[in-house]
């Protein structure tokens, strides 16, 4: 897939590539994979794969309970739920995390691959993540392992949706950049089902990662326009964020380029430059999309999470010595 054929994809240009399969069919060449060797350690993949020093692998699910089963099964290690170009559902997603769940556990162990839905409002400005701080909550409850926010621009916005994910008695990191977390109690019975847990055990592991390095929960940005470009050195630096992205699909057209390839304008190679360093910077994992000829090259270069189809990801895994499973 060349990469304007990527970048014409929806989901801000990357997080859409599943390889030109559907998720009900994403899984056909990898049914034979093998038994997990050991009990996993963590109970989000993604964070245990990181923590090994190894890439991870993205896709998409939109879906509710059936496509949640069949992807329990998938050869990626996180989905991102799409709200932002798909309905706001709350109620699908509670389905399809219990799909995953009935459907698994994954062949590394893992109950379910990890999935962080995106949320369909923009981090433009603290007062309308001030005035939708109950999204995190709701798609929290459900079993998810975090959330993604578009157009992080305002890093007062990102901040609230760090408060909006952690419990009041976390104490971790908590200061001026990071204020006390404000979700509540009530949603845990069904989240920690999900996790194959009690409560009391989950509101232990309910952290953001690695602000706690004991948490379970990811926060990952896109910085995918001309405004979050020139912020984002102070939302990567943020406690409390796990990953971010450039989002090229957005940025292109924020820069007056709607078809420009990836790496093609300069200013597109300037922009992915300027969040990559952001991120590095802040030790936060980068997410962009590769394909079976670059893969090995983003890896080197420091990209962590990648968008790909199977070719790729097959690749990229026997490049970094991959011993977990799918």
């Amino acid at each position: 897939m060349d990469r304007r054929s990527m970048l014409m994809m929806p989901f801000a240009g990357t997080l859409a590539l599943r390889g030109g399969k559907s998720a009900s069919t994403a899984t056909t060449s990898y049914a034979a994979s093998a038994a997990p060797a050991e009990k996993p350690r963590r109970t989000n993949k993604c964070i245990e794969l990181l923590e090994q020093g190894q890439p991870v692998y993205c896709t998409v699910g939109t879906g509710g309970y059936e496509e949640g089963k069949k992807l329990a099964e998938t050869p990626y290690d996180m989905i991102g739920y799409d709200m932002e170009h798909s309905p706001l559902n709350i109620p699908g997603l509670r389905e399809f995390m219990q799909g995953l769940k009935d459907g698994g556990p994954t062949k590394s162990g893992h109950l379910t691959p990890t999935v962080i839905p995106v949320l369909p409002v923009g981090g433009w400005d603290e007062a309308t993540l001030h005035a939708n701080y109950w999204m995190c909550h709701q798609v929290l409850d459900t079993g998810a392992h975090g959330v993604y926010l578009c157009h992080a621009g305002d890093p007062g916005a990102v901040r609230t949706v760090v408060r909006s994910t952690r419990y009041p008695f976390n104490r971790i990191g908590i200061g001026p950049e990071c204020p006390e977390g404000r979700r509540g109690a009530g949603g845990e019975p069904h989240a920690a089902g999900i996790w194959g847990m009690t409560v009391p055990e989950y509101i232990k592991k309910a952290d953001l990662w690695p602000l706690n390095p004991e948490g379970e929960l990811m926060i990952a940005i896109k910085c995918e326009d001309k405004y979050a470009l020139t912020t984002c050195e102070k939302t990567c630096a943020v406690p409390g964020v796990a990953l971010a992205e450039w989002g090229p699909g957005d940025m292109g057209m924020s820069l007056g380029m709607p078809l420009a390839e990836e790496f093609g304008p300069l200013e597109m190679r300037r922009a992915r430059a300027r969040v990559l360093a952001a991120a590095k910077v802040n030790h936060l994992n980068f997410l962009d999309a590769a394909n079976v000829h670059n893969i090995e090259d983003e890896i080197r270069e420091g990209v962590t999470v990648l968008m790909c189809d199977e070719a790729a990801l097959e690749k990229g895994r026997r490049f970094t010595k991959r011993t977990m499973p799918w």
